[in-house]
């Protein structure tokens, strides 16, 4: 236990003192942490073992709960196309072209390398959604994209341990198939009738507790248990917390629900990108350095072009090329497989090691290359209009950010008045929907100048912002003040968000959330007890 605690002391404080360092570069802790595992992994002569990988596995976990969270099972299914139609060309493509690749210059059999293509086909879903979630480029188009894809290649990880049973067992494959198909319906029909029945019937009894605690430990346990279930059944722990989180995702609870697990989750794949640190061989990277970065160069390219070539067709040069750079990497979960491969002595040490270093090393270039995703798709200055030609004359009008409850209500207000007006939001499922309904509402980002001229911020009545996130708001209201000094702008805050614009103008007006419910409230009962005169 004395050793144990040491060492744990020891990575905490390298890993706080490398991330308060790198962040001033403005470098991901994701770096840090990988650093910090291939530090302690040389100085106490350390490496990983799959107790560790599975505690460390976690982080994932909770990362894909907390993005199942996101998506109802209507969302998703809205996003059909991303999902199962990107998501399985990028996965054949890619996986085939390895295949080939792999079986003729490493001259390793057909079924492995068709095992391996698949598995360098993967990205890494730990990386691409914590920064896109940071970054809130989740919601634009390409982040949508990037997130159907990754999905599908959660997905795929099923068929791919079939695969290595396949051709390490003596049952026939129609079998084994049969044996997964049923499985997933056990599953699914498990988890379904959990989260509808009895979840928010226990969730209510816990509320009602009024104890912190064990709302903590009622989500805990609800993520590991369907995770747990989930890998029980022969799939992976992220899965099982996907579709737990999108189950939970229909209550009201949820919102509490991810305020409270960030500090878990953020911990947790802290601690993974550790357990890839300590997973780099420093030895075999100084004998064979140029075949990795060779390898990992010619992978991350051929991902790339892959995702942008079938992308292109559908959407704009600039969104293909950003969905491309964020899935260039390869996955954590070929470490796994890499692994399994080696047990079942499928490949040698060596070109195990050497797939293995170009998975960390595309895990280290990945964050800087989708950090930067904006300036390397510059050269592509194709992207759609925030605002349509015949709306570019308005003026007088009001400007609305976000299409969400709130921004609907007021739209629904503004059109019975015949007020007109025009709505902006980066989320494009929400663009789709105010479209489809007949209103005036268009994709924008806000970070950029043109979208703010596109909409004639200077020459309308009002801007209104009704977004809730607190960093959205910050960041809007900033942009529209340093764009349109002189410009009405109206938001909404709660509880001590008003610190935040106390240097504003008086062009800004703040209305508190508890004194508009307050207002309305005292309005319904004064018509309630006239009635009653």
């Amino acid at each position: 236990m004395k050793g144990f605690l040491e060492i744990f002391l020891i990575t905490a404080a390298i890993a706080i003192v490398l991330n308060v360092v790198l962040k001033k570069f403005s470098i991901p802790t994701i770096i840090g942490y990988i650093f910090t595992g291939l530090i302690v992994g040389l100085s106490f002569n350390i490496h990983t073992n799959p107790e560790i990988n599975h505690i460390a596995e976690f982080g994932i976990v909770f990362l894909m709960f907390s993005i199942g969270l996101e998506f109802s099972i209507k969302h998703l299914m809205t996003m059909k196309t991303e999902v199962f139609l990107n998501g399985a060309l990028q996965m054949c493509l890619s996986g085939l072209i390895f295949a080939a690749l792999i079986n003729y210059f490493f001259n390793i059999n057909e079924n492995t390398s068709l095992i391996l293509g698949f598995t360098l086909g993967l990205s890494s879903t730990a990386i691409v959604l914590k920064i896109l979630n940071e970054t809130s480029e989740i919601n634009q188009v390409f982040g949508r994209k990037t997130l159907g894809i990754l999905l599908f290649q959660d997905i795929a990880v099923i068929p791919l341990l079939l695969m290595i049973d396949i051709f390490n067992s003596s049952d026939s494959a129609s079998s084994l198939i049969i044996k997964t198909l049923v499985s997933a319906i056990i599953v699914l029909s498990l988890l379904f009738f959990i989260g509808k029945y009895v979840f928010n019937r226990v969730l209510y009894y816990v509320i009602k507790t009024k104890s912190q605690e064990i709302f903590i430990a009622t989500i805990l346990f609800t993520i590991v248990g369907a995770s747990y279930l989930a890998h029980i059944f022969g799939f992976s722990y992220s899965l099982g917390a996907f579709i737990a989180g999108m189950l939970i995702a229909e209550t009201e609870y949820k919102h509490q629900i991810e305020a409270d697990l960030i500090p878990f989750r953020d911990l947790l794949l802290g601690f993974f990108f550790v357990t890839v640190g300590l997973q780099i061989d420093v030895f075999l990277i100084i004998k064979y350095w140029y075949i990795v970065i060779i390898l990992t160069f010619v992978i991350m390219s051929i991902k790339a072009a892959v995702v942008y070539m079938f992308l292109q067709f559908t959407n704009t040069k600039s969104n293909s090329f950003k969905t491309a750079l964020c899935l260039c990497q390869i996955g954590e979960f070929a470490l796994a497989v890499f692994g399994l491969l080696s047990s079942h002595k499928m490949i040698d040490d060596v070109n195990s090691q050497l797939f293995t270093l170009s998975v960390i090393l595309s895990m280290i270039i990945a964050p800087f290359i989708i950090k930067n995703n904006k300036k390397l798709s510059s050269w592509a200055n194709d992207e759609v209009s925030t605002v349509a030609p015949k709306i570019q004359s308005l003026s007088n009008h009001f400007v609305i950010f976000g299409y969400g409850t709130l921004g609907q209500e007021v739209v629904l207000k503004l059109k019975n008045q015949g007020i007109p007006y025009l709505v902006i939001d980066s989320d494009i499922n929400l663009v789709e929907l105010g479209q489809k309904r007949g209103e005036n509402v268009y994709q924008g980002n806000v970070e950029q100048d043109y979208t703010l001229q596109a909409a004639n911020i200077k020459t309308c009545a009002a801007v209104i912002i009704t977004v809730s996130n607190e960093a959205r708001l910050e960041l809007i209201s900033k942009k529209v003040v340093a764009y349109s000094p002189e410009t009405n702008v109206i938001m909404r805050f709660s509880k001590d968000e008003h610190k935040i614009f106390d240097d504003f103008s008086q062009k800004v007006v703040l209305i508190k959330e508890e004194k508009v419910v307050a207002k309305t409230m005292l309005q319904e009962a004064l018509k309630c007890r006239i009635a009653n005169s």
